[in-house]
């Protein structure tokens, strides 16, 4: 049972998602994946938190690159075949800051509105984008029922 404000913050937050991994390929650069996720996150009356970012996947946990999900940001590189990373937008009703819990771990808005959050771990390839963590048909289970 989820109110029209929720179902649209939900269903906002995967489209940004969705709309950023369509920028994926090779000779994309980083920074710009955040500009395509604010101006749509924007026009939806919602903000992107900037605190938190996508992340390379490697031997190490949270490795470069940094993929931030905002506009004008200062991330550096250029995808390559073989890259692996997450875009992981945290999609918030109100305003983008947010706090940090004592326990080093959870995050919260700053102005205590909902946030969404939707992430997939990707692979450049020769040609575009391998979604590894993608189910194997449709969109997250969940939203079928919102």
């Amino acid at each position: 049972n989820v109110d029209e404000a929720g179902r649209k913050l939900v269903e906002a937050s995967y489209e940004s998602l969705s709309r950023a991994i369509e920028q994926v390929k090779p000779g994309a650069k980083y920074r710009d994946i955040g500009g395509v996720i604010q101006k749509y996150i924007n026009s939806c009356g919602f903000s992107v938190v900037r605190s938190y970012c996508g992340h390379g996947i490697n031997q190490l946990f949270h490795t470069a690159p940094s993929v931030p999900h905002y506009a004008k940001n200062k991330a550096i590189g250029i995808m390559k075949p073989g890259h692996c990373f997450t875009i992981e937008p945290m999609i918030n009703e109100g305003v983008w800051r947010d706090n940090l819990w004592p326990d080093d771990w959870t995050a919260v808005t700053a102005d205590g509105k909902r946030s969404s959050q939707f992430e997939h771990t990707l692979l450049v390839t020769e040609t575009g984008v391998d979604i590894l963590t993608a189910r194997k048909e449709g969109q997250p289970h969940f939203m079928d029922s919102l």
